[in-house]
Order: structure tokens, then sequence, then C-alpha cells
């Protein structure tokens, strides 16, 4: 299959004006980092968030160059309690609202299931089910509290759709996400929030091109319907439409940033 060239990167358009966002792991070069660059692109405010803190503070930095005085940022690990209930005290504290929460914090790893141990299985759930259940449980929160209304855009994946070998685990924790999204959003009307969730396929960034094959990413990008793999820009794209008014009346569904879908 001969590849499509990517397109040229999409400019703002005000889409997110006035709001305030939340986003994890967005401590750089992949979705989560595209995510905070494209809402501050959109207008919004966003406070970022990694627990790796030099490179969170390094695109903190980087950010903050480009729209000064709009980005924030606050290491948080998602597996502690404690520090996501932080996050969101500190978004509202330095912003003075909350109205987007983009839940991108995940943990993946390769294993087939007759070697891989019990520590392995429960760490890639407990970053990235129980991290993204923690955040959506204090977004909620605090939406209903606030009587504001709001957004949670997760991020899953399309594994969660279907088999992959030695990816039992980020299969089985992607498909949860897919399941709180749906049951979130039910819950969720009730405060006049909109729950969904996005569910890339192969998206790389430089980094990550670094440490693959070639073999294996010409394997991939065959897979995929224009023959390479998505620019994390273009996955950010899609949050910003789930994020906007565009998509007022979307919730509990999982878009496909990707042609490999059921």
């Amino acid at each position: 299959m001969t590849g499509v060239e990517s397109p040229e990167y999409v400019p703002g358009h005000g889409l997110l004006e006035g709001r305030t966002a939340v986003v994890t792991a967005a401590a750089g070069a992949g979705i989560g980092g595209a995510t905070a660059r494209r809402f501050l692109e959109e207008g919004a405010r966003v406070l970022i968030s990694d627990a790796h803190v030099r490179r969170l503070k390094e695109y903190e930095a980087e950010l903050a160059g480009r729209h000064p005085g709009a980005v924030t940022a606050l290491p948080c690990d998602v597996t502690d309690e404690a520090q996501v209930r932080e996050l969101f005290d500190t978004a509202v504290r330095t912003h003075g609202r909350l109205d987007i929460v983009v839940n991108n914090a995940g943990l993946g790893g390769t294993s087939t299931l007759v070697e891989m141990g019990d520590e392995q299985w429960a760490r890639v759930l407990d970053v990235t089910l129980n991290g993204t259940f923690r955040c959506v449980r204090a977004a909620l929160r605090h939406f209903r509290d606030s009587a504001d209304g709001g957004v949670i855009v997760n991020n899953s994946s399309v594994v969660g759709w279907r088999a992959q070998a030695g990816q039992a685990h980020y299969a089985a924790a992607k498909a949860g996400v897919m399941a709180l999204t749906r049951c979130a959003a039910i819950e969720a009307a009730a405060y006049g929030v909109r729950v969904n969730a996005v569910a890339p396929s192969l998206a790389m960034h430089p980094h990550l091109v670094k440490v693959t094959s070639a073999e294996l990413l010409a394997e991939l990008t065959a897979r995929e319907a224009f023959g390479r793999y998505a620019e994390p820009w273009e996955v950010a794209n899609a949050i910003v439409f789930l994020a906007s008014g565009y998509s007022s009346y979307l919730t509990g569904e999982v878009v496909s940033v990707s042609s490999q879908h059921p």
C-alpha cells in the first residue's frame, strides 16, 4: 500500500475560547502534548500534568513561550488519589473554573499471558483504567458541585475492540475505559456534562519512531487505510471536536481515529 502524506496542520479557530482544560499525560510529543497545544491554539487555558516532572516543566516552558499566561503545569501520578484531587483543585484555584478534562494517561507494554506477572497486569490496569476512573470521578464531583456543566474526553484505543497478541493487559484496560465512558455519560447527563472517548490506532511521534523497528512500523502502517500512522495532532483534533460545542449532542460515544474498528 502506498502511504498518503500527512495533511497540513490545521490552524485554530477559537473553538474553545474562554474555556479551562486539564490534560493528563501531556509532557511533550504524544497525544496529550498535542492536545494541550491544540487547546491553546483554540483559545483555552490549559493545566497540563504528567508523572515525568522534568519533561513536564520543559513542555510548560515551550508552550508558555507561544501562549503566555494561558498554560500552567502540575506533576500528577494518576495512581495516587491525593494527587488527582490536588490536580483538579489547582485548576480551579489557578484559572477560576474548569470546563474540559482530557484523560490521556495510560501505560502499555507487550507480554504473552503465560509470561505476564500479576504486577505487570496490575500496573497497566492501575494507570490506564483506574487512573482514568480516578480522574473521571474527580471531574464529575467538581462538575456536579459547580453546576456549570462540562466535558470529559477519555483516551481509549482500537485495541479495546480487537484482539492482539501480547496486549491482553492493555486491551482489557482500554476496553474498560470504553465501558467506563459509556456508564459515566449516563450518570453525568444529570449534571449537564458530556463524556466521550477517542480510540486511536497508530499515532506516532519522533521519539516512538526511533524505538520502533522499521519492519514493525511498516507492518503496522500497512494495516491503516491511509498506509501511514496518524500524527498526534490528528488525534488531538478529534479531541478538540469532542470538547467543543460542535459535539453538543454527543455523549457516551467512542470515536475511532482509525479505520481499524469493528
